[in-house]
């Protein structure tokens, strides 16, 4: 699968974020702080995810409909992605 400069690009921010809340740790900053910037990047990772398994479930379709004559099951492949968003919490 080839994965979108977008979504690398979130998760390059995601992790210059939790880079920044390291820092905010070793400076000894107030604990509602870091809980404040760690749950932003836990917003960003689940929107990320769900971007992730959305273009995912996209091409899985496409792929699923074209390699089989009587189009495939998408069924199986939305269930598939369904399965991941749900476990991915």
């Amino acid at each position: 699968m080839q994965y979108d400069s977008n979504v690398q690009n979130r998760l390059r921010r995601a992790q210059g974020q939790l880079a920044g809340v390291l820092r905010m740790m070793d400076d000894g900053k107030e604990c509602k702080e870091v809980i404040s910037q760690l749950s932003a990047i836990r917003k960003a990772v689940d929107r990320t995810m769900a971007l992730l398994v959305a273009s995912n479930l996209q091409q899985c379709l496409t792929e699923e409909r074209t390699k089989k004559p009587e189009g495939g099951n998408p069924e199986k492949v939305m269930e598939e992605a369904v399965r991941l968003l749900v476990n991915s919490r």
